[in-house]
């Protein structure tokens, strides 16, 4: 008969191969995730009484759905690339329908908009939908079948591409999650995420029993982003690698293997705003495939440089972003010819360290020094005074320890949130490149 694998959520198959692997789902887990999960190929009756050991078959990746999202996402798998696809998908099966109707047909029904199609999808939390396989013969049999969806024939027939499950046996869930899985299982999950029972719902690849049986080894199984699907971030200086390097490891460790720095333990290669604008138009030129954001500083330099680079023609695999303006900024405590005032320093002195907190023992209030003025965006640059205090005490913090610290990272925040946001645009103009209109189910 075979071993079955798939990818699952709730119960609910989105992805499923029989003796052999099929896709690798690796990447959508960290290695973090590798842990026993009870199996429903297992006879458990069966171990105990012969006093085996179930553990090497219950071996799976288990994730909740909440913390996959950033890691769908970071591959491209976002709601707006779902919506893509399944706009395609209508545009695809109103083709094919019109290619076969006859004229006395009656008209083609109206598919469900996207929105609706979430809905639907969402309408109960997969986990619990009844899994009781319906196989009796009799009247009554879809009703029973279908549970709480069995007045809902409309609408499923309304879902491009579906097909009406004429079978005899089938489940509440089975039904429900058949007739949706019509796009990538990945965007699937990304819109059953928009249920918020399913966010709390493991996300489950279950390898042990083919592994076990032999179709395959325990090395076609691991977690954590390819290379391919990671983002090198180049940054102006090695302090801002180690700042933003630390703050993923802090704040994000669930897409931390997503980003890739340029070793800076000795030195950086290319220092300086001047030095990281050469180094954009050399990758830019030699058309290089690798992922790459370049970080500016949001100081005057900093703005300089990044307008450069808008200059150059960068392939889509290519960004750069400056650090985000904050209202916090807008009056920060300053010291120039004009002596001790408030200013404005967005785009013009808020370096990397200025979204650290400043609170440190026997420190004075934090406060920029203006030095030299930009001529090319009209604008004085500043610097942060004891920046390199400010850095020390954030890269001293310990994963352990950091939540019981009470570090203030509201702005630091900020700063991944807009780094996270470039990288998802570049993965989800990838997909779309790469899967082109109406993607299919996919084994």
């Amino acid at each position: 008969m075979g071993t079955e694998i798939s990818l699952s959520i709730g119960g609910a198959d989105l992805a499923w191969s029989k003796n052999h692997r099929g896709m690798d789902h690796g990447t959508l887990f960290q290695e973090t995730d590798r842990k026993q999960h009870r199996c429903d190929q297992i006879d458990y009756e069966y171990h105990s009484e012969e006093g085996l050991d179930p553990a090497p078959m219950e071996m799976a990746f288990v994730r909740p759905l909440e913390d996959m999202v950033p890691r769908l996402e970071l591959l491209g798998f976002t709601l707006l690339q779902a919506r893509r696809a399944y706009e395609d998908r209508v545009a695809l099966w109103r083709e094919e329908q019109e290619g076969i109707r006859d004229e006395d047909d009656p008209p083609l029904v109206t598919p469900l908009t996207f929105d609706e199609f979430c809905a639907l999808s969402n309408r109960a939390p997969i986990a619990e939908l009844d899994d009781t396989f319906i196989t009796d013969s009799g009247s009554g049999l879809e009703r029973t079948a279908k549970g709480r969806f069995s007045s809902d024939d409309a609408e499923f027939k309304r879902i491009p591409g579906g097909y009406d499950l004429e079978i005899i046996g089938y489940s509440e869930r089975h039904y429900l999650s058949s007739s949706i899985n019509i796009l990538h299982p990945y965007l699937m999950l990304r819109i059953l995420a928009e249920n918020q029972t399913n966010r709390a719902t493991d996300v489950v690849w279950q390898y042990g029993p083919l592994v076990e049986a032999g179709w395959a080894t325990i090395n076609e199984f691991q977690g954590d982003a390819r290379r391919t699907e990671t983002f090198l971030v180049a940054t102006e200086g090695s302090s801002d690698a180690h700042i933003l390097r630390q703050a993923l490891q802090l704040l994000r460790p669930g897409v931390i293997d997503f980003f890739r720095f340029i070793d800076v333990s000795e030195r950086h290669p290319f220092s300086g705003t001047g030095n990281l604008v050469k180094f954009a138009e050399g990758l830019a030129k030699i058309d290089v495939h690798n992922q790459t954001v370049f970080v500016f500083d949001n100081d005057a330099e900093g703005v300089e440089a990044f307008r450069k680079v808008g200059l150059l023609t960068l392939p889509p695999n290519m960004r750069a972003i400056v650090l985000p303006d904050l209202d916090c900024f807008r009056q920060f405590p300053a010291r120039g010819p004009e002596g001790e005032h408030l200013a404005d320093i967005n785009g013009r002195a808020a370096a990397i360290e200025c979204y650290l907190d400043h609170r440190l023992h026997d420190y004075p209030q934090p406060r920029v020094i203006w030095t030299n003025y930009k001529r090319e965006t009209d604008a004085y640059h500043g610097a942060l005074e004891y920046k390199e205090s400010y850095a020390k005490a954030f890269l001293e913090l310990r994963p352990d320890t950091f939540n019981q610290s009470n570090y203030n990272c509201d702005r630091i925040n900020f700063v991944l949130d807009a780094l996270i946001a470039e990288c998802t645009s570049i993965a989800d103009a990838s997909v779309a490149a790469r899967f082109g209109s109406a993607p299919q189910v996919y084994e």
